[in-house]
């Protein structure tokens, strides 16, 4: 073959993995713009903000988990950031400042806080409302300023295990801390729901796999290949007082 169908041949290659990769970059970053783009509205415009917040405590029909802080839904479940992340959870802001916005137990579990924890505690749910008898644990993270200064509540010191709360106690306030002073995460709450290693203990919930999707749990659109666009809504609002009239709250 002569050299120039060799050029030829690694030109059109070329022209495919480009192509390949802005389909890819397109469908994994460009249908969360939309969300995105309310996110640079949060701190000018609290009109349109509060058209998508949600409110602590809140049922969204007859989902078995309550809301757990008061804020808009930006990042989804299975929603990629960059390259080689796959978000494992749902990140919730509140437009506010750090140690302001107060974060609650989305249901009844067993809470934990390991020792070197300064952020993040983590709650055991001994029978998933949704699959009764399979162990689930729901994971609350960033409620520390960007120094490290936690913001989780006194009553849940480093070292805390399995203590008992019940929906809707208060775990601590919303920050902005990320592990590394010199790159802040953005003010929000990342919440997750992983899976059960089969021996008891939690997995790492950094891997999306070892998530499950919160959809089904909140009863709104919550995973993001199923929801590229549209920022997550109740259409179906129930109050907790509401919730406990009609005996779902176990």
């Amino acid at each position: 073959m002569k050299p120039r169908y060799w050029l030829v041949l690694a030109g059109l290659l070329a022209l495919v993995l480009i192509i390949t990769a802005g389909v890819f970059i397109y469908n994994r970053y460009v249908p969360a713009a939309g969300r995105w783009a309310l996110f640079r509205e949060i701190h000018t415009n609290r009109t349109l903000f509060e058209q998508y917040a949600l409110e602590p405590g809140m049922h969204c029909g007859d989902a078995p988990f309550a809301f757990p802080t008061h804020g808009v839904i930006l990042g989804l479940w299975q929603q990629s950031y960059r390259f080689g992340h796959t978000h494992s959870g749902l990140d919730i802001f509140s437009g506010t400042q750090p140690g302001v916005t107060p974060v609650y137990a989305a249901y009844p579990g067993y809470l934990s806080r390991l020792e070197d924890w300064r952020s993040t505690v983590i709650i055991r749910i001994p029978s998933d409302p949704l699959q009764p008898g399979r162990q689930i644990w729901t994971y609350y993270t960033h409620l520390a300023n960007v120094d490290g200064e936690s913001f989780v509540s006194e009553d849940f010191p480093p070292g805390t295990s399995e203590v008992y709360v019940e929906a809707g106690t208060f775990l601590g306030y919303m920050g902005n801390y990320s592990g590394d002073p010199g790159a802040p995460t953005g003010l929000h709450l990342h919440f997750s729901i992983v899976k059960d290693d089969g021996q008891g203990d939690f997995l790492n919930e950094t891997r999306i796999h070892n998530t499950y999707d919160p959809s089904p749990y909140f009863n709104m659109k919550l995973d993001h290949t199923n929801n590229p666009r549209e920022v997550p809504v109740c259409e179906d609002v129930m109050t907790f007082e509401d919730w406990e009239l009609v005996g779902n709250n176990e």
